[in-house]
């Protein structure tokens, strides 16, 4: 059964691209459920079960249902293109136990004798009190399970914001709707999600925000309701190589011209990535990282990419032909 999202014409302007510490968060706890994700995770899920193994995960797994509504409050749309996790939870902290209430009931609903148990009891009869457990709980998930590492999860979600933008200035936003997974669908102004449930919201002047996910993979996520802003979570590119340690394919040719240093960083800049970003995939601190990206961009290599408080870097055109040249 579809979901479907209807455009008006300003809504074609209001698109937007965001990452969302907050909703990796919630979909890492997701997965520890779901077994038809673990094969994407393994090396994640080895780490993350010992990390998780004292954090009683069962209230946010009962509103959690596996085809089905989960509160759109505790993992709502993101609040920009960069949002940290601390601004993230604050709003899932200060949420009015009415809305709570009404959302934890919606969820539970979907699941049958989910309200009888004693957590969904508990949820019902004190929402203000279920709205703090679970903000700790998801805080605590987030600094178990994914902050450790968010730097490697940040850099694939940014460079699928990169590629699809490039995209977007390509071939328009209905070829990139579409491009985004084949259960998308883009025509006469409707985007049509091929998801469970039957779903239908007009945009309104809302736009849409565009969410590349790691943990919601192989998912689509849609059909946030009013007043939440409309939003799809997809799955991003390079999930396949996440959670593989690089390989050192650094030409020797080029560590010959370049220091062994620089030539590791310019190799593996195949995508836009900011200095902690670098140090954590190739195990260096980020004071060598910044120095060799410094003499790169110097040497007409690298150029910069400023996106609020984050730089990163990608390689230029004369980069790449020296990379190529020297493999």
């Amino acid at each position: 059964m579809p979901h479907r999202l209807y455009f008006g014409e300003d809504d074609l302007l209001l698109c937007r691209f965001a990452v969302s510490p907050l909703w990796e968060t919630q979909e890492a706890v997701r997965t520890l459920k779901m077994r038809r994700r673990h094969g994407y995770h393994l090396p994640w899920l080895r780490a993350a079960r010992v990390a998780a193994a004292g954090l009683d995960l069962r209230p946010l797994w009962l509103l959690m249902p596996g085809h089905g509504h989960s509160p759109d409050w505790l993992g709502p749309p993101p609040i920009g293109p960069s949002a940290t996790f601390d601004e993230e939870i604050a709003r899932v902290r200060a949420t009015d136990p009415d809305t709570a209430r009404a959302g934890i009931a919606h969820s539970l609903a979907d699941t049958p004798g989910a309200a009888d148990t004693p957590h969904g009891r508990a949820m019902l009869a004190d929402p203000a009190g279920a709205v703090q457990q679970l903000t700790e709980l998801l805080q605590a998930a987030w600094q178990l399970l994914v902050e450790p590492h968010w730097p490697r999860l940040r850099t694939l979600l940014e460079a699928d914001v990169h590629h699809r933008s490039r995209r977007l200035a390509d071939a328009g936003l209905g070829a990139l709707l579409s491009e985004l997974d084949p259960r998308l669908t883009w025509a006469a102004g409707q985007l049509t999600v091929s998801w469970h449930g039957e779903h239908a919201r007009r945009l309104d002047g809302r736009g849409l925000v565009l969410l590349p996910s790691v943990f919601s993979w192989p998912d689509v996520v849609s059909g946030f309701d009013p007043p939440w802003q409309p939003t799809v979570a997809y799955p991003a590119r390079g999930i396949g190589a996440l959670w593989t340690a690089p390989a050192d394919h650094t030409p020797e040719a080029l560590v010959r011209v370049l220091g062994r240093g620089r030539a590791q960083v310019l190799t593996v800049l195949d995508e836009p990535a900011t200095t902690t970003a670098l140090a954590h995939r190739l195990s260096l601190a980020p004071s060598s990282v910044s120095a060799h990206l410094s003499a790169l961009r110097a040497a007409g290599l690298l150029s910069t990419q400023r996106h609020g408080h984050q730089v990163r870097y990608e390689r230029t055109a004369l980069g790449d032909a020296l990379l190529a040249g020297g493999i």
